[in-house]
């Protein structure tokens, strides 16, 4: 099974994104998928035989729901062919998005519902004419899975809850102890579309990948289609590619459910306290 389509609670880790696309303007999605994925597919697809069934018992709250996952947004679909990269997937994206400013959302990074972190990403992308990142602050041990960014503080005006920085510099996997900041790249990014040049010239980097982030690098450095801006998230996000954090998405999020909670909520504590 894709990890993107592990279940947290009662629907796939993809639906999230596609959700949070939605809820922050954007309904053109485009899914770069790779070998074995056809369940993405399936999922944001019509099922005539399965919703005439549900029509049948008068199960109308699933029915719903099944609907539902095929009415978000307008879905298409577009195979990478070779595993070369992130920079390698955003690339095979062209075509689709032309001369447009566009979001990149990977599959498995879940940002919490209540969070606003990519319209706020938006606002700033159209407020600066820029590209924009999403930057999390990690343990050092662990800045060596991401991509780390150098940055600058921005003095904000007026009443901006975003926390806004300029990017300087990227680096990609650095070498562990040789990381120049706290401040890591995770899965949410609105681009210029001038990035697509860059990727067409990018040479395979960390991992014999192509990666996003050396295109975003000289996006900063050279102040490339105004250059590259991060907004610091301090919120809750999950990674459901990593077996604990998936499990902590489940319980977080089911915790927060109105027909689950309550009675969610007091079984964990009094198992909390049986440990």
């Amino acid at each position: 099974m894709p990890k993107e389509m592990l279940p947290v609670v009662d629907k796939p880790a993809i639906q999230y994104v596609v959700e949070e696309a939605v809820a922050a303007g954007l309904r053109d999605v485009l899914m770069i998928t790779g070998a074995n994925k056809q369940a993405l597919e399936n999922h944001f697809d019509r099922v005539p035989t399965l919703e005439r069934t549900l029509i049948e018992k008068g199960d109308t709250g699933r029915l719903e729901q099944v609907m539902r996952s095929a009415e978000l947004a307008d879905v298409h679909y577009l195979r990478q062919g070779e595993p070369l990269g992130l920079g390698h997937a955003v690339l095979r994206a062209k075509q689709h998005v032309a001369e447009q400013p566009f979001a990149v959302l990977l599959g498995d990074d879940i940002i919490a519902q209540d969070e606003t972190l990519l319209a706020d990403m938006i606002d700033t992308h159209e407020t600066r004419g820029a590209s924009v990142i999403a930057l999390l602050e990690v343990a050092p041990e662990v800045a060596h899975r991401f991509g780390i960014a150098t940055v600058e503080p921005i003095e904000q005006t007026g009443d901006s809850p975003i926390e806004l920085v300029r990017v300087l510099d990227l680096v990609e996997k650095p070498a562990p102890g040789t990381q120049p900041s706290n401040l890591a790249v995770i899965g949410r990014y609105v681009l210029q579309p001038e990035v697509f040049d860059i990727l067409e010239r990018t040479e395979a980097g960390a991992g014999g990948e192509i990666q996003l982030t050396d295109a975003l690098r000289e996006m900063a450095v050279e102040g490339i289609a105004g250059g590259v801006y991060g907004v610091v998230f301090r919120g809750r996000r999950f990674d459901t590619g990593d077996r604990l954090d998936y499990i902590k998405a489940i319980i977080e999020l089911a915790t927060e459910r109105e027909d689950l909670g309550p009675e969610l909520r007091p079984w964990l504590k009094e198992f909390v306290s049986r440990l």
